[in-house]
């Protein structure tokens, strides 16, 4: 009749689940920033900043002077140096670059060529995405003059 009701604990939104899919056959050129995660089981060449998990698919091929997450899993071709809190190659997954992690893990069959640095932490830095709109300064009605100082 009487029940002791425990709450369930609160869970913080995971960004640890694929949002976007870039599928087999899209070649893509550019760039991806944002949060959420991706799957890219395409091609593509550019750069990479997601706050959140990049997934290279089998089918992946992935050029890039710089990949940066908190997650990645590779198990297509990757080529760039990679800087993430967890790094995971699987056996298909083949890297060509430089890796800074603070959590690495690889299937038997899994590649790297390059060097791995392990930090016991991993202080990200995202650029904060610009705002499209300018804060309404109505108190404010003269314009800011940038003035050179002899």
């Amino acid at each position: 009749m009487f029940r002791k009701q425990t709450p369930e604990p609160v869970k913080p939104p995971s960004m640890e689940r694929v949002t976007s899919v870039l599928g087999p056959g899209i070649i893509w050129k550019g760039n991806l920033r944002g949060s959420g995660g991706i799957r890219i089981e395409g091609t593509f060449e550019g750069e990479i900043t997601i706050r959140g998990l990049v997934v290279i698919g089998e089918t992946g091929r992935v050029t890039c002077e710089n990949l940066q997450a908190n997650t990645v899993i590779v198990a297509g071709l990757l080529k760039g140096n990679v800087t993430a809190e967890k790094l995971e190659i699987r056996s298909t997954g083949r890297i060509w670059g430089d890796v800074l992690t603070g959590a690495f893990a690889t299937e038997e069959g899994g590649f790297l060529r390059g060097q791995i640095r392990m930090e016991e932490q991993m202080a990200l830095t995202f650029e904060q995405e610009k705002s499209q709109t300018e804060p309404d300064n109505t108190e404010n009605t003269k314009p800011n003059l940038i003035t050179k100082e002899s």
